[in-house]
């Protein structure tokens, strides 16, 4: 018994101590030219639905909830909004050439489609990121029409 004490004892003290080593939660500056809801004009109501459901990972205004300053899970939520800028970040939209523009654009249709995206563990702590059968196929229309007229 003494031995399993002091298991308990330094993985407390562990747990401790990293939460003195913080993530970096600093977000790049948004210039609103390169934007992309902003740069398309995107109509409001689909600017809310991206908003809302994928600029927490794929941009740079990701708002970091509570739980994204306790280690570990903050390493976790750091490395989820770093993989998602890497695929898409919609605050560099503009920076993006045609074909790669063309590409994520796919790809969004198809997680979109597939409801791989916004990832269900997200979802769980984000209700605004839940979306309907109807939400999705709006943003499935609106980026299948930018898809078809080229107009990324």
């Amino acid at each position: 018994m003494k031995m399993g004490k002091k298991i308990i004892f330094w993985i407390l003290v562990s747990f401790a101590l990293i939460q003195f080593f913080p993530i970096d939660r600093t977000n790049i500056p948004v210039d609103s030219a390169k934007n992309f809801v902003d740069a398309r004009k995107t109509p409001e109501k689909i600017a809310t639905l991206i908003k809302n459901a994928c600029y927490d990972c794929h941009s740079n205004e990701t708002v970091y909830p509570k739980y994204a300053f306790i280690a570990p899970i903050s390493w976790s939520v750091k490395s989820h909004v770093n993989e998602g800028r890497e695929h898409l970040n919609f605050s560099t939209w503009e920076t993006y050439n045609k074909d790669l523009k063309e590409n994520m654009l796919t790809k969004a249709v198809q997680t979109i489609q597939n409801k791989t995206m916004p990832m269900p563990g997200y979802i769980v702590y984000h209700r605004d990121a839940n979306l309907s059968d109807a939400e999705r196929a709006l943003l499935i229309q609106y980026f299948e029409e930018m898809l078809k007229t080229k107009t990324y």
